[in-house]
């Protein structure tokens, strides 16, 4: 492993661009666009006030970034850096801005008021004929439409603003289909809730129905496009699975008068429907008749002894990766921290976890799975229960059973798949970096002056280097490839 330099962060506003080339970061009101191999500054753009949200178009030629405070959208032009556009929505509360598929649209969801207006600067390069753009305003009688929250689609290609009313507040209310087709969003009107299916060429309604929910939390379209998954709160249990012309395929509930799903993921292969409950356990939906195969409970106790259970422990001694299937160290890498520094070691079954008691008394209690994400390959799923929040179960979705438990002496802040293959890297708010495949695992100690305390982390697409997020700073972590290291991943059932 080797690790870059520390750079400065905001917010943890960091980010590769889809394709692999730039590593986009926020400092204050500055966004920093490197190269993310030799991380050199490419460009340098500043906003007019603090970025809060910063996202890549999937063509990975622009950066929308957003000032919520301010009402404010901007986005940046990496072939054209003359090029700029802003968005100014005035009185009205942004609340969320994004892309859709093709990069050329912006959705800012707003409150009460429609926004005021966009200007920008004249695109002179031929091959992008679409983004010389000045937008219209719309007058105040067009804009009010008495509406708590309203989305306004922004073009940068044909000038045009459309509106779509009765967006749900909710923190899962859109999705889109990942050939980019298709937008599901929750809509709520009347007291009741909807779903409304547009086409994002042209922004026109393909389908509306209501849906049977008390108060629809969230929808998520499959991998393949052809199944939309929509839960309902919290407090009802209730999965429903439509097709892709509104008809009710399926509705999935586990149990009653208790607190339900809390996580949904699908499989990348589509064939699997996780849901994270309350109750501790997840239960797997299959896509042929979408009835449940299966549940993985959390319990406390670990006692099967075909589980492999790592448990990490303090280390004087420098740690030695020569010993794991893991790549090398380059010549030149910074040298590991010897200081409070740990590994796994291989725990003798029956083994017992740290666990948390729930507050009954206080609102969104720490119970119940709230953390869930299959690797690339579908073979395995990684989840956490909130009232175990120091181990990471994961599961063998072949035979579906328990594959390995990691106990980290610190609740996991976060957890990421290698977009490439089945490696999981987590981190706990420290100073160091886990890496676990199926031929083992390993604790890196972040080398660096001060203290780096990891919060969260992102894989480039390749999945060759790792960035690591702290507070107010960001590095990168290089992992080398080679090819005992990917025939080490496909021997699911052995262990280091």
């Amino acid at each position: 492993m080797n690790f870059s330099e520390v750079f400065k962060l905001s917010s943890l506003l960091c980010k590769f661009s889809p394709d692999g080339k730039y590593l986009a970061s926020c400092v204050q009101y500055r966004l920093v666009v490197r190269d993310a191999s030799t991380l050199q500054i490419l460009q340098l753009y500043t906003c007019l006030d603090q970025v809060q949200h910063m996202e890549w178009s999937a063509d990975s030629l622009f950066i929308l970034c957003a000032m919520y405070k301010r009402g404010l959208v901007q986005v940046w032009s990496l072939e054209q850096p003359e090029w700029h556009c802003k968005i100014d929505e005035g009185s009205a509360g942004l609340v969320a801005s994004c892309w859709s598929p093709d990069g050329r649209h912006i959705l800012n969801t707003t409150e009460f008021h429609a926004p005021s207006g966009v200007t920008n600067t004249t695109c002179s390069n031929r091959r992008q004929p679409c983004l010389g753009v000045h937008l219209p305003r719309c007058s105040s009688t067009e804009c009010l439409c008495g509406h708590k929250l309203r989305i306004t689609v922004w073009s940068l290609c044909t000038k045009s603003v459309s509106y779509i009313k009765y967006p749900k507040a909710c923190l899962q209310g859109i999705t889109f289909t990942r050939d980019g087709r298709y937008m599901a969003l929750a809509e709520r009107r009347d007291c009741k809730d909807y779903v409304s299916i547009l086409v994002c060429s042209d922004w026109q309604l393909l389908r509306h129905f209501d849906t049977d929910t008390q108060d629809l939390a969230g929808l998520e379209w499959a991998p393949n496009g052809c199944v939309l998954a929509v839960w309902d709160t919290c407090l009802e249990y209730k999965m429903l699975l439509y097709s892709l012309d509104g008809r009710l395929l399926s509705v999935f509930c586990a149990y009653e008068w208790s607190l339900g799903i809390k996580s949904v993921a699908w499989s990348p292969s589509s064939q699997f429907l996780a849901i994270g409950s309350y109750d501790g356990k997840v239960r797997l939906l299959n896509h042929v008749t979408w009835k449940m195969i299966t549940e993985f409970g959390h319990p406390a106790a670990v006692n099967n002894p075909k589980t492999v259970v790592y448990k990490e422990a303090k280390k004087s001694p420098p740690l030695a990766l020569g010993h794991l299937s893991f790549p090398p160290s380059r010549a030149g890498a910074c040298p590991l921290t010897a200081t409070a520094e740990s590994r796994y070691e291989v725990a003798s079954v029956p083994v017992s976890l740290q666990t948390l008691k729930p507050a009954a008394d206080r609102a969104n209690p720490r119970m119940g799975v709230g953390m869930l994400a299959f690797s690339a390959d579908s073979y395995f799923l990684a989840t956490r229960n909130d009232n175990v929040p120091n181990a990471i179960w994961v599961w063998d979705i072949q035979k579906l059973r328990l594959f390995v438990v990691l106990e980290q002496l610190s609740p996991v802040r976060s957890f990421q798949w290698d977009p490439q293959q089945p490696r999981l890297a987590l981190c706990t708010g420290g100073g160091k970096v886990y890496l676990w495949s199926p031929a083992g695992c390993v604790s890196v100690q972040v080398p660096g002056e001060g203290d780096f305390l990891v919060l969260s982390l992102c894989w480039h697409p390749s999945g060759d280097s790792l960035a690591l997020l702290s507070k107010d700073h960001f590095c990168l972590c290089f992992l080398e490839t080679k090819e005992g290291t990917g025939a080490a991943a496909g021997l699911r059932d052995g262990h280091v």
